[in-house]
């Protein structure tokens, strides 16, 4: 399964701003932002006093790349997702968002159960949540209204698993989600809306870029 497996501090340096791709990490005085908050590269320190007004395109590229690296979502997938959101009733840019964010890794990365979407894509794949009861690995897995997402039975004696309810106590769980933290386990009650999405996205240029 594809993904990308570079420096991600490097992501948030291209893009300038935080995308929250490591973790507690981000919130620390380590965050690459914090220490060198300018593009990466032999000449990314000049870049930034030399750089003009971007052109629309330059805009819409970026806006594109920045959500695609949030998720973890390389161009042909993302591409497909977008083509999926055409299809669907409403705008293209907010069923897009809503698409993303019904990834399975994403959900269990919003439940608190992963620091990252990284580190909830790589729980994923071993295995250790079951969905509506079966075992799922994929991390694409779009999640539905109702379904029920629980960290296995075999998986809950490790030692990540047992000291989770502590750490997820202070999560924050969006309200397109319901969570029990004494059992490890989540449900989507709905949807995700644009509301439920706090990141500073522009969905309309990701829309225009794909419309060109």
């Amino acid at each position: 399964m594809a993904r990308y497996t570079g420096p991600v501090c490097k992501l948030c340096r291209r893009e300038g701003e935080k995308l929250f791709l490591k973790g507690s990490r981000c919130l620390s005085s380590k965050c690459a932002i914090e220490r060198r908050n300018y593009p990466p590269g032999q000449h990314g320190r000049d870049a930034q006093y030399r750089r003009g007004r971007a052109s629309d395109y330059a805009l819409q590229l970026r806006e594109k790349q920045k959500v695609r690296r949030i998720y973890g979502v390389l161009e042909r997938q993302f591409r497909r997702y977008f083509r999926r959101a055409q299809q669907r009733p409403g705008l293209t840019g907010e069923n897009l968002l809503s698409i993303l964010e019904s990834r399975l890794d994403n959900v269990v990365y919003r439940l608190g159960f992963a620091e990252s979407r990284a580190q909830a894509r790589q729980l994923v794949q071993h295995g250790h949540f079951m969905v509506n009861g079966r075992r799922t690995n994929i991390p694409s897995y779009l999640v539905r209204p109702g379904d029920r997402i629980e960290v296995r039975e075999g998986s809950r004696k490790r030692t990540y698993f047992k000291q989770l309810r502590q750490v997820a106590e202070d999560w924050v769980v969006p309200e397109w989600l319901n969570r029990d933290v004494a059992n490890l386990s989540g449900e989507m009650v709905r949807l995700p809306e644009r509301r439920d999405i706090d990141m500073t996205i522009n969905e309309q240029l990701i829309v225009e870029y794909y419309s060109r």
